[in-house]
C-alpha cells in the first residue's frame, strides 16, 4: 500500500465516522418526528372506529390529512382538496364500510422511511375484520403507504399509495 492509498483509506473512514455522527444526530430529530407520525395514525385508527360504529366528527375525521392530497392504487391516480366534498365522500364511504360488514380496522404496524425532515412515507399495516351473514368473520391484512408532511405543527397525510380493495373484497367474499 502506499502513501497515498493510506491516505485515501483513512478519508473513506474519517467519512463514514462523519456520516455515522450525521445518522445519529439526525435519527436524534427523527424520534421526535417518529412519535408524532406514530401518534398520527394511532388516532387515525380511532377515528376509523369511531366512524365505523357511526359516531365520528368529519372535521375531526378530515383534520389528519393536509389541504390537499393525493392518492394512487391500481384505478388510478386521484388528487383532491380538504374541503366539503371530502367529508362528504368519507361519510359515504364509511357507511359502505359498515354496509359490507366491517367490523373492525385495526394498525398491525407502522414503519416509517424518512424522506427528509419534513417528509416520510408510514408504511402501515392494517387488519380489517368483516362479518359475513351465516358464515365466519373474514380478516384481511394489507399495506397502505401513506405520505406525510410535517411542516411546524402536527404531521398531516398528504398522500397515499394502496392496492386494489375491490379486488381484495371480491376474493374474499364481501360486498
Amino acid at each position: 500500500m502506499s502513501q497515498l492509498d493510506g491516505i485515501e483509506f483513512s478519508a473513506v473512514f474519517d467519512s463514514i465516522g462523519a456520516q455515522k455522527r450525521q445518522i445519529q444526530n439526525h435519527s436524534g430529530r427523527e424520534l421526535s418526528t417518529d412519535a408524532q407520525v406514530r401518534k398520527l395514525f394511532e388516532r387515525y385508527e380511532r377515528l376509523f372506529r369511531k366512524s365505523l360504529a357511526g359516531d365520528a366528527d368529519m372535521d375531526e375525521v378530515t383534520s389528519v390529512y393536509a389541504s390537499a392530497f393525493i392518492a394512487a392504487s391500481p384505478a388510478g391516480v386521484m388528487i383532491g382538496k380538504n374541503d366539503d366534498q371530502l367529508k362528504q365522500a368519507m361519510e359515504q364511504g364509511y357507511a359502505r364500510y359498515r354496509a359490507i360488514g366491517t367490523k373492525e380496522m385495526r394498525i398491525r404496524d407502522v414503519r416509517i422511511s424518512p424522506i427528509d425532515e419534513h417528509h416520510c412515507v408510514a408504511h402501515v399495516a392494517w387488519t380489517s375484520i368483516f362479518a359475513r351473514k351465516g358464515q365466519t368473520d373474514v380478516t384481511i391484512d394489507f399495506d397502505v403507504h401513506y405520505l406525510v408532511q410535517k411542516l411546524g405543527g402536527e404531521p398531516k397525510i398528504f398522500g397515499w399509495v394502496s392496492g386494489d380493495e375491490q379486488e381484495v373484497l371480491r376474493k374474499h367474499g364481501i360486498g
